[in-house]
């Protein structure tokens, strides 16, 4: 899990927006370009960040953004309600979580981040991209297995970012399999 420089230009393109701290790819699409990103708990300048895996594929952040203005979080929500072992195992990843991510506050880190998967307090869901890239990264994700379920395979035939001579762009032939 090295962290490789060479690919911030690919995924501040996927992303369409410069990073917040330096990321690792933990992540890889069948054409090798990054899924998601391992950032740091606390970003430069002290900020705490609660989000330690961020999605950066842009087929999967697509088909997530729909099962989320679909009601996915709060059918998982429901689901939840419903079924105790399920809760049990969404609340073990909420503790891992928070676990892994406290283990990689710097010490002398004037602020930490709180809170399980995409910093939700309390247990629940509150993002299905941050749910599914936890499992997409080899977390024991219940609701991220889920979500994999609804939106796997990520087949792309084309890229969706390239190379280019001042770093990366998104490849305009890039299309939604």
């Amino acid at each position: 899990m090295a962290r490789d420089d060479d690919d911030r230009p690919l995924i501040e393109a996927q992303l369409g927006r410069p990073l917040r701290a330096a990321s690792t790819v933990v992540a890889r699409c069948r054409l090798g370009l990054p899924v998601v990103v391992q950032v740091p708990p606390v970003l430069e300048g002290g900020v705490p960040f609660p989000t330690r895996r961020w999605l950066s594929c842009p087929l999967a952040h697509k088909r997530i953004a729909r099962l989320e203005a679909a009601g996915g979080v709060r059918a998982w929500e429901a689901r939840i309600a419903a079924e105790p072992a399920l809760k049990e195992a969404l609340e073990a990843a909420h503790a891992r979580y928070a676990a892994e991510r406290e283990a990689a506050v710097p010490e002398d880190a004037p602020h930490r981040p709180r809170g399980g998967i995409a910093g939700i307090v309390g247990g629940g869901v509150k993002c299905l991209h941050a749910h599914y890239a936890d499992h997409a990264a080899g977390g024991p994700n219940p609701v991220g297995a889920g979500v994999a379920e609804e939106i796997e395979p990520l087949d792309c035939e084309a890229p969706c970012v390239r190379r280019t001579a001042d770093g990366a762009e998104r490849d305009p032939g890039w299309r939604e399999p």
